[in-house]
């Protein structure tokens, strides 16, 4: 049986040969795919077919991507956090020397003399002084959301001389072994804010982020100092940065995401969402993404999903394979493989891991399962989705 994969957008060719056509259609147009790969197209208002049983985004954001609804139909959303990271720290780095260098201004001064000779030479020397800027080596740094980018943007800026404050309540055990020890923890975004010339901003669009830097927030910062934003643009309360800025309190907001308003004013450096456009990052978030789904498809393992558990179990030897997605409630386990006892059908392992209102189950059995056995198992109230891949490697159904 081959596996249909439906690409939104242009996605790097390194990720898509790691589906081998062997086993994988690949294609922008296709019926009934069993998996669509994107990086920014909007899924909002796309028609998703009942086939999906995975969406990859090979990218960290998935706000263009009906997560709840996906959640509820028992589909899991995977996302590649980390493959770009060192694309948008290198883009952050940038944004602070741009910042504290003055360089656009200058740049742009000297874009605008017409003089030649002597003169040319005169005017440059004249017009230096209004661009003398600050050295990093010092200063501090505050980073908000400590996931793979913050990560790496706090460790490079500690290699640059700089002291380092961090603040990320949900950082992960992983990223807390990677974040260099001279690295300070904040007790709450104020008080980061508070003492950090720079801040960066490294967390997701959610609700309780949007609007996270505001006008109150902004007077906290010290005077001069330089707001990055390369997360999201709703992050920040764009009018309360104008007006921070007019007022002479903050300095400098560089960030990813150009506006009509941003894009008129001297002390704004915005750029055209680059933050990704490395092609290092692209290939990367697509291998990433690749093996994911494939791990999913083939073996029902999940790793790096926003709305389903982290599911991973190893298959075992001449096992079939069932995957039960349900509503995270009591007694689900208990059902499932009472079920399963009735058509004695036996376990050799079972996984059984949940995150908010979903749950997932793998139970392993040491002999094929019946298509009774998996119909009633489809039919137990709260249970979204069975999945039967029987022997790992051969076909599913």
């Amino acid at each position: 049986m081959t596996l249909k994969v439906q690409t939104l957008n242009n996605i790097s060719p390194r990720g898509l040969d790691r589906l081998p056509r062997e086993r994988y259609e690949v294609a922008s147009e296709m019926n009934e795919p069993d998996a669509i790969i994107l990086r920014s197209a909007n899924m909002h208002d796309m028609d998703i077919p009942a086939s999906v049983r995975a969406i990859g985004r090979a990218g960290a954001g998935v706000n263009n991507i009906p997560v709840n609804d996906m959640t509820e139909r028992g589909v899991p959303v995977f996302n590649a956090p980390g493959a770009n990271a060192n694309a948008v720290k290198e883009l952050v780095l940038s944004g602070m020397l741009l910042s504290a260098r003055n360089i656009l201004g200058a740049w742009r001064y000297v874009e605008g003399l017409t003089s030649t000779g002597e003169d040319l030479h005169k005017e440059v020397e004249a017009g230096k002084k209004k661009f003398k800027g600050m050295e990093l080596p010092g200063r501090t740094l505050g980073v908000i959301g400590l996931g793979a980018v913050g990560v790496n943007v706090a460790n490079s800026a500690q290699g640059l001389g700089m002291n380092v404050t961090g603040f990320d309540p949900g950082i992960t055990i992983n990223n807390a072994w990677r974040l260099h020890a001279s690295v300070h923890g904040a007790v709450s975004v104020d008080d980061l804010i508070s003492g950090s010339e720079f801040v960066s901003l490294h967390v997701p669009l959610i609700d309780a982020t949007r609007g996270l830097v505001n006008a109150e927030r902004l007077k906290l910062m010290p005077k001069g100092g330089v707001l990055l934003n390369f997360s999201r643009a709703e992050i920040v309360d764009e009018d309360a940065v104008l007006a921070s800025l007019d007022e002479g309190h903050l300095k400098y907001y560089v960030c990813d995401f150009p506006s009509e308003k941003l894009r008129a004013h001297d002390q704004v450096i915005t750029l055209p969402h680059l933050g990704a456009s490395t092609d290092e990052a692209e290939d990367n978030s697509a291998m990433m993404i690749a093996d994911q789904l494939r791990e999913w498809l083939e073996i029902g393992n999940i790793r790096n999903s926003v709305n389903f558990p982290e599911a991973i179990m190893p298959p075992t030897a001449h096992a079939h394979r069932i995957v039960v997605i349900n509503k995270n409630q009591p007694n689900m386990v208990g059902q499932i493989t009472s079920t399963l006892a009735r058509y004695e059908h036996n376990i050799a392992d079972l996984l059984n891991k949940s995150k908010g209102e979903i749950a997932l189950s793998l139970v392993d059995i040491d002999a094929e399962v019946t298509d009774g056995a998996l119909d009633e198992l489809r039919a137990i109230s709260g249970v979204l989705c069975v999945r039967y891949l029987g022997a790992i490697g051969r076909d599913a159904r």
